[in-house]
Parts: structure tokens; sequence; C-alpha cells
């Protein structure tokens, strides 16, 4: 029987590539969604891939969301904590809520996620984690300090939980990926894209597939000497 792969956010962008390649590469996957009820749907009857519905930032909703799927699925073996969302703002205009969403969504849904996996992974004595962290985890940005905090945490959440469970045949790694054309980065302005565009050495965004490309070598069964690492996929753009 395929492994259980559980891709939060992972019915649009960078989740649904991830998904769509972790199911190519024979695992049985299943896509976790916030609120477009109708875009989950969509991928769905595309892709044949299940969607559950649940707030990664909220630990009880985690809780229902993920004793549905093992019921319906059964165990998960791999996890990729890719939902992310944004609240961008200076400091002098970012509110406390601004902060709280990120942080807890961003952040605190690795926690969540791996709180509540982590025992049966161990049990089983096999477990495949990936953090989507950001290139701007690294190098910060202007108007993020919310989200570069967020994503500056999950390298440092990756390092301390592969030192959990490496000896249980878990690996925890993180992928910081450049900025790569989603939704999200095509409402950046043009003159301000051009920007982004020229700094980075490729002389393009990723892609989507750029990314899943790094889960599904990440997770793979024979991927078991690499943990605690932090895989940079930017073109060029932040080498660190």
């Amino acid at each position: 029987m395929s492994r259980v792969a559980l891709v939060t956010g992972g019915t649009r962008g960078i989740g649904a590539a991830i998904s769509i390649a972790l199911k190519a590469a024979g695992r049985n996957v299943v896509a976790n969604y916030a609120g477009n009820d109708e875009a989950a749907a969509a991928f769905k009857a595309e892709h044949g891939i299940p969607t559950y519905k649940f707030d990664v930032g909220d630990f009880p909703a985690c809780e229902a969301g993920l004793a549905t799927i093992v019921a319906e699925q059964g165990p998960i073996e791999i996890l990729v904590n890719n939902a992310g969302i944004t609240r961008d703002a200076t400091m002098l205009r970012m509110r406390r809520d601004m902060w709280d969403a990120v942080l807890d969504t961003n952040l605190g849904s690795c926690f969540n996620l791996c709180k509540l996996t982590f025992e049966g992974m161990r049990a089983a004595k096999f477990g495949r984690v990936v953090n989507i962290g950001s290139v701007n985890g690294q190098a910060g940005q202007y108007g993020q300090v919310n989200y570069a905090a967020a994503k500056s945490g999950i390298h440092g959440f990756t390092k301390a939980l592969a030192q959990e469970g490496a000896r249980f045949g878990i690996t925890v790694n993180a992928i910081a990926p450049g900025y790569v054309d989603t939704e999200m980065v095509r409402a950046v302005p043009g003159e301000v894209l051009k920007k982004i565009v020229a700094k980075i050495p490729v002389g393009r965004l990723g892609h989507a597939e750029d990314i899943a490309r790094g889960v599904a070598f990440l997770t793979a069964d024979d991927a078991d000497f690499i943990t605690g690492s932090t895989l940079s996929i930017n073109g060029g753009q932040h080498m660190y």
C-alpha cells in the first residue's frame, strides 16, 4: 500500500504542484485547504486527490482534520507543511492581528501538524517531513517582519526537529523557494516584478514544479541520509 502524504495548502499554487508530483511518485496524496471550496472541488475533480478543509493554524481543527484523514486514508507518513499567508505592512502600520495570523498559519501550523503526526511516524520507524520556508526567511524583506519571522522560524524548527527524528527513521527538511510564478506573485505590480526578476541570476521567476521536484526528492524512501537541511530553490537570488 502506498504511503499517505498530506500536503497543507495543497490545492493551489505551489501546494497543488507538490500534490501532483507526489501522486506521480506513487504516494497516496491528500490535500488540505483553508477556504476556497470551488478551487478545491476543481482540483479534486481534475486530479483525483482527496481534499480536506481545516484551519492549519488552529490545533483543535488540525486534530479533527487529521483524525478524519487517518480514518479514511490511513496513517500519515509524509507531511509537507506548505500552507502560508501574507499580511504585509511596515512595522509602523502592522497590527498585532496581522502578526498573529501569519505566525499562526505559517509557523504554528508546522507545530500543529508535526505534533499530531510525529508519534505515528516514530512508531512506524519511517517519516518524511518537508517544511516550506522562503528566501525572505533567509534574507528578510521590507514590509514583511511577520512573514520573514515565520519563515525564518521554520528553518530553525526544521533543524531542531530533525535531531529528534533521526534515530527513528524520520527526516525533517525545509525548502526555501525564491519568487515563484504563482497567483500571489502575479499580483505584484509589473514594474516591481521586473525589478525582482532582474535580481535573479537565472533570469526568470521560479515555477511551482521547480519546488515540487525538490519535495519529491526529499520525501523519497531512499532519501534517508538527508535531514536538517534547507534546500534553496531560488534561481541564485540568495546563496545562503
